[in-house]
């Protein structure tokens, strides 16, 4: 099965897959119950040991999380999860990436930092991802094109390399920090869910990760941007999630929008597909 968004819970549905069926995972759960997702709940450890088990040896699995705060305290459920996927689940962790944003300015804000922030956990089945492109991710250099003298590097002994002159790239590797200044963009479809992320941090974590003929997998589909990033790259996908009212809103962008390397969207009209698929039918 590809191509689909499936209406079910996710772990019993991905406990019906086959093992290393997908390429990349790219997906954001509920935390810390600080929206209702219509009242909904999920075993995040289970769901953990599911990914791992359907991915591919090689492939990445992206998750997108933040912690609550309450009491002036972190819940550290971002970091629980992190130890328990790996320790448990059998990933390793291949990076820590910075989704930053643009926090909201409240009257909490008088007793304690904004949150610009959202982690990007990158976990890792196997010994090395089987593919990795970030050439499409690179960033202008500020000085790009000049050549300046510099690269005294300094060695784990203490002692400093001589200065050189080096000529600047134009581009530079973006490093662990993702800017997207905005979760605004798309269209009222899309926002109809509480929580979404922006069009282009699935889109460059699928550019990045996902190799051209792959197949990506949200277990927690939401909206609907991955798949739609997904679609828009030419990648095969498959969304899962609990909710009607949400695999509808994914099945109607899927039908009706193409994001951009921009991170914009184009509109346009597909002939009538069958995207939704209810798994609760086969039960």
């Amino acid at each position: 099965m590809e191509n689909k968004i499936i209406l079910g819970e996710c772990v019993e549905i991905l406990t019906g897959f086959n093992e290393c069926q997908f390429d990349m995972i790219v997906t954001s759960p509920p935390y810390d119950d600080l929206r209702s997702y219509n009242g909904y709940k999920l075993n995040l450890f289970d769901l953990g040991k599911q990914c791992y088990r359907v991915l591919k040896d090689g492939s990445v699995c992206a998750v997108i999380i933040q912690d609550q705060t309450k009491n002036f305290a972190k819940s550290l459920s971002s970091f629980r999860l992190v130890l328990d996927w790996c320790d448990n689940a059998g990933f390793k962790l291949f990076e820590t990436c910075i989704y930053k944003k643009q926090g909201v300015e409240g009257a909490w804000w008088k007793r304690r930092f904004r949150v610009d922030h959202e982690y990007i956990f990158l976990f890792l089945k196997g010994a090395k991802p089987i593919y990795f492109n970030k050439e499409p991710l690179k960033v202008l250099s500020k000085h790009g094109g000049k050549t300046m003298t510099g690269a005294a590097i300094r060695l784990k002994n203490g002692h400093n390399l001589p200065s050189r002159k080096v000529k600047i790239n134009k581009l530079k590797c973006r490093g662990t920090i993702w800017d997207y200044t905005t979760c605004g963009d798309g269209g009222k479809l899309k926002h109809k869910h509480p929580a979404t992320f922006p069009n282009m941090l699935p889109y460059d974590l699928i550019e990045c990760f996902c190799p051209p003929q792959g197949v990506v997998l949200d277990p927690l589909n939401g909206s609907g941007t991955t798949c739609v990033a997904a679609k828009s790259l030419g990648r095969g996908y498959i969304g899962i999630d609990i909710s009607k009212e949400y695999c509808d809103i994914a099945t109607k962008r899927l039908e009706s929008e193409f994001i951009n390397r921009d991170g914009s969207n184009i509109k346009f009209v597909e002939e009538s597909q069958n995207y939704l698929f209810d798994f609760n039918n086969l039960k």
